[in-house]
């Protein structure tokens, strides 16, 4: 029987939201779990996908905040490392709209620790796909033995990334120059416009899709917010709308739009090498998918993504603009 798992590699963080007026000086700290692949095993999971996280957990209190998070959305830890280093700590401000801009305590934190010993195909084990990105994409010293094992799976699974830009972390040059090889590893990219414009500012969408198609990606998927996702299968294109949604904030919308897609492709046997059977029609319908389970996260505070049965309830309806 053909693997059923899916797994996903990455950071966790505290996403920590500040209430209080500093004119009265005090603030304080509401942390949530968070970290994009974290967020995305989170809403795989609740979907109904068999969902592994491979992470590096600290012993801190953050870690274990993040453990429980992960263990009661049914994701399974076994592919886990138990850190000494201290949990990464990401400080959000929202703006009007709701998006959240981040302030990283990073250094030294337990998520960029990887070692070529602890990324075994043991850890990995049996899966149909392997997805990453984030910071994990460009953390050192870890981002180059994530490159190898991402290298190492693609013989045997579908592989997916969401470089999921983080200026405040890592230089965008270097992201601009690690995107060809990842889409040379990866069968499915998935960015947000915001995403691609810093990658390549100023550059059409269409064009950046055929240099990565070029590359080796077959599927890349551009969410553009209000405007919906933009679905680009080997140059072949279409978009798909996004629901109108009342939003609360957009944390961990676009990890959501990540995991419907992938849930999706999991469900029609997409998933499993490199999306052979893939045509056009089938690639939109995951997107559309995809769009309903973002606007559910944006209609909820936090990375707090739907379970199925969310799913079997009409979506919200009121019309307020928000960003996946």
């Amino acid at each position: 029987m053909p693997p059923t798992q899916v797994a996903v590699l990455g950071e966790c963080v505290a996403d920590a939201f500040t209430t209080g007026s500093p004119a009265q000086g005090e603030l304080a700290l509401r942390v949530l779990p968070g970290g994009s692949p974290a967020n995305t095993a989170v809403a795989l999971s609740r979907l109904g996908t068999p969902t592994r996280f491979l992470g590096r957990i600290s012993r801190d209190s953050f870690g274990a905040l993040f453990r429980a998070h992960l263990d009661a959305s049914g994701v399974d830890l076994a592919g886990c490392v138990t850190a000494d280093e201290p949990s990464t700590l990401a400080v959000a401000t929202l703006d009007e709209s709701g998006q959240a801009v981040y302030t990283f305590y990073a250094k030294g934190s337990a998520d960029w620790q990887w070692s070529t010993a602890e990324l075994t195909a043991g850890r990995i084990g049996e899966v149909c796909c392997l997805h990453t990105g984030s910071m994990a994409l460009v953390g050192a010293p870890g981002a180059e033995h994530v490159e190898e094992l991402l290298a190492r799976t693609a013989a045997r699974a579908t592989v997916s990334i969401d470089p999921n830009v983080r200026a405040a972390f890592a230089d965008l040059a270097v992201y601009r120059e690690r995107m060809p090889l990842w889409c040379a590893l990866a069968d499915v990219v998935k960015l947000s416009d915001d995403d691609l414009e810093q990658i390549h500012p100023g550059e059409p969408a269409e064009r950046v899709c055929d240099a990565w198609h070029a590359a080796g990606a077959r599927l890349i998927v551009v969410t553009r917010g209000a405007q919906g996702a933009l679905v680009s299968l080997d140059g072949e294109r279409a978009t798909v709308p996004a629901p109108a949604t009342a939003v609360v904030d957009t944390v961990g919308a676009g990890d959501s739009f990540t995991a419907g897609l992938l849930h999706r492709l999991h469900a029609s046997g997409m998933l499993g090498g490199r999306l052979d059977a893939l045509d056009l029609d089938r690639a939109l319908d995951a997107a559309a998918f995809a769009s309903r389970v973002a606007a559910f996260t944006c209609s909820v505070a936090g990375a707090n993504p739907p379970w199925a049965r969310d799913l079997a309830e009409d979506p919200p309806r009121p019309n307020t603009p928000g960003r996946a």
